[in-house]
């Protein structure tokens, strides 16, 4: 989309003001179809920082997302318009399968999304 959709954009920026994590919603983006709840981008920085230090190998990044967004709740929402959805407990839906299975962190941007509905889809190996 060239254009984010301003309805999109109000859910994103009323996530944000409210630091809720309970608004799921479904977007297509160039093709693949992930699925999941929103979370504020401070929340979601932080839970990626603490799934980096938790590793060996990635503990360093971890410092990146804590100084580029703060500790989750520290710094209050601001009015500006957001330019990413910041997902957790995601999954990229491909056929039956979502993937991961116990879900993932992705940030889109939101001038990416192409077709997006609200709700959680749901998969089945059944």
């Amino acid at each position: 989309m060239s254009t984010p959709d301003d309805l999109l954009i109000d859910l994103a920026a009323m996530v944000e003001s409210e630091q809720t994590n309970q608004m799921s919603l479904t977007v297509v983006v160039h093709g693949a179809v992930i699925t999941g709840r929103l979370a504020p981008e401070s929340v979601w920085r932080q839970r990626v920082a603490e799934v980096l230090q938790d590793s060996d190998q990635l503990a360093p990044f971890a410092a990146v997302f804590r100084e580029s967004g703060g500790s989750a709740g520290s710094t209050p929402p601001t009015a500006e318009t957001p330019s990413h959805l910041h997902f957790h407990v995601a999954r990229i839906l491909q056929g039956t399968l979502g993937i991961p299975e116990t879900g993932g962190m992705y940030r889109i941007a939101l001038d990416d999304v192409s077709a997006w509905t609200v709700g959680d889809f749901s998969y089945s190996d059944r």
